[in-house]
């Protein structure tokens, strides 16, 4: 019986286990069926949103292992990556979503675009995000639900943030005694 190209979830469950050695986490998987042109696409990042992000030779060992692990599962007839593929394993790059509460948390200070215009992320709670807002006079602070606004992305910024931001990232969060789900309409 020939095994059809494996699906996302298929190679996740596969992975998870050699990846979490590595003290990674799958944070993404891409699959392009194209015949021989055939692209695999791995997303990888610390489970620790407060570490470094994987260095290339890390990325390289788990590259070779990956490879090795899928050959063996083609070899085994547990999968079929038909008659070639590529394998490309990265981190996510800065316009991967924040849908999870560590990609919040490994952007505190950083902007983000959500549907209402660009934020600072001052902290991360439990379920909430304390975010700032650019205002005239000064910034402006308030909570929301972090799952409310998953999909958010980090915009780039070319210089350092301003100072009445900056002072307010990164306290403690019950620092920020504001509202959740304030509405910054109206201030």
């Amino acid at each position: 019986m020939v095994m059809a190209f494996p699906h996302k979830e298929q190679l996740a469950d596969s992975l998870r286990g050699l990846v979490e050695e590595f003290g990674l986490v799958i944070e993404d998987i891409k699959i392009t069926k194209a015949g021989a042109k055939s692209a695999i696409r791995i997303a990888v990042d610390t489970a620790d949103p407060r570490a470094e992000r994987p260095d290339l030779d890390r990325l390289e060992e788990l590259s070779r292992e990956v490879s090795a692990h899928l050959d063996d599962a083609e070899a085994k007839g547990d999968m079929s990556f038909g008659p070639g593929y590529t394998l490309e394993l990265s981190t996510p790059g800065v316009d991967f979503p924040l849908t999870e509460r560590r990609h919040w948390v490994r952007n505190i200070g950083r902007q983000v675009r959500l549907a209402d215009g660009v934020h600072r992320i001052a902290q991360v709670g439990d379920e909430d995000v304390v975010l700032i807002t650019p205002h005239k006079k000064s910034p402006r602070v308030r909570r929301v639900r972090f799952a409310d606004h998953a999909g958010a992305v980090v915009e780039v910024e070319f210089s350092p943030a301003p100072n009445a931001e900056a002072e307010l990232v990164g306290l403690a969060i019950e620092a920020y005694d504001v509202p959740e789900a304030q509405d910054p309409a109206e201030d």
